[in-house]
């Protein structure tokens, strides 16, 4: 089962390489630390090979990869800073819907969803752009489905009013 694991890793990377770098970039905000934050997946990805369960989806395990490794360097960051340990429930968020409005473009999409604070970012970059489901996206971040449910709403309600305004 490792040889198997390790080839679908290393076969599976690069077909998920822009994937990462979005979400990288969705938690980041910067260009340059989501190319760090996939550069140190793929290279952890690789070492751990063996722990990828052969079969199942590579991209949620990729995904939790690089989600621990910002959220670590996060906690590191605030902790050299003085500020103590990072609260997952304060820095990190879930959940999304499929659709957020039909009209927007996924540029527009993307830029709204840039602005939003971080822990809704990325909540409503697994579910509105990658798809996940909410219950995906929960288990991928660790957090209540009812959790992932309301930071949607809230990114909805943000989304909406912005346009409304945008529109007036």
């Amino acid at each position: 089962m490792g040889d198997q694991s390790r080839n679908e890793v290393r076969g599976g990377l690069e077909a998920h390489l822009a994937r990462l770098w979005r979400y990288g970039l969705s938690l980041s905000g910067a260009r340059d630390v989501a190319e760090d934050l996939v550069q140190a997946t793929c290279l952890r990805a690789i070492e751990r090979a063996d722990q990828f369960e052969a079969g199942t989806r590579l991209d949620r395990w990729l995904f939790a990869i690089l989600r621990s490794i910002w959220f670590n360097e996060s906690r590191a960051r605030r902790v050299r800073a003085g500020e103590g340990v990072l609260d997952a429930s304060e820095a990190l968020s879930v959940d999304g819907a499929h659709e957020i409005e039909t009209n927007i473009s996924a540029g527009q999409v993307l830029r709204a969803i840039g602005a939003l604070p971080s822990a809704q970012r990325e909540t409503a970059l697994l579910v509105y752009v990658e798809g996940y489901s909410y219950r995906e996206a929960a288990e991928l971040l660790g957090a209540p489905i009812g959790t992932v449910m309301s930071r949607l709403a809230a990114v909805r309600a943000k989304l909406t009013g912005a346009r409304e305004t945008k529109d007036a």
